[in-house]
């Protein structure tokens, strides 16, 4: 009978990094392609955040609204460009680590940096574009319609729970 090759537990590990990154990578591709193939969907609910038309009638915090169209539509396409970026650095380090997934703890390491700056680019779109500034600046809090809060909360938890998994010493 033959023996079994001794145990790599951190290969499991990796493995499961490497495939939460690629998953990441897959939401950030079809969140951007939905954005580019259904534009006038979630032009529409920046635009409303934007212009602060759903927040309470009292409100004092209206003087922040933005009415220019042509704004819109850059915030929009930041949304959409910060997306793609996401999705292209999550799917280049989710091939690195495959790549590396079986070298030494200290060049595996290294080669989660593109992975890392996907997550990171991901928490930094959901939790300060979405939550702070959609969500505190613009008061979209406040709105019943159009209120994106519960959603880019959950999206920023799984990016943020997946990069701490990812910057685990596998060794």
């Amino acid at each position: 009978m033959q023996e079994l090759p001794s145990p790599r537990p951190w290969l499991a590990l990796r493995v499961s990094q490497t495939m939460l990154v690629a998953a990441v990578a897959l939401f950030a591709t079809l969140v951007a392609f939905g954005n580019l193939t259904d534009y006038g969907t979630n032009f529409a609910f920046v635009q409303h955040v934007l212009q602060m038309d759903t927040i309470f009638p009292d409100a004092t915090v209206g003087y922040r609204a933005i009415h220019a169209e042509w704004v819109h539509h850059l915030v929009y396409a930041v949304i959409i460009a910060t997306e793609l970026t996401v999705a292209v650095l999550c799917w280049a380090g989710a091939l690195r680590l495959w790549r590396w997934r079986h070298a030494p703890a200290a060049e595996f390491r290294q080669a989660k940096s593109l992975a890392i700056a996907g997550l990171l680019l991901g928490c930094l779109l959901w939790f300060t574009g979405f939550i702070t500034v959609g969500g505190e600046w613009f008061a979209m809090w406040m709105s019943s319609q159009w209120n994106g809060i519960a959603s880019a909360f959950r999206f920023f938890v799984l990016f943020a729970l997946i990069l701490l998994y990812l910057v685990l010493r596998d060794d």
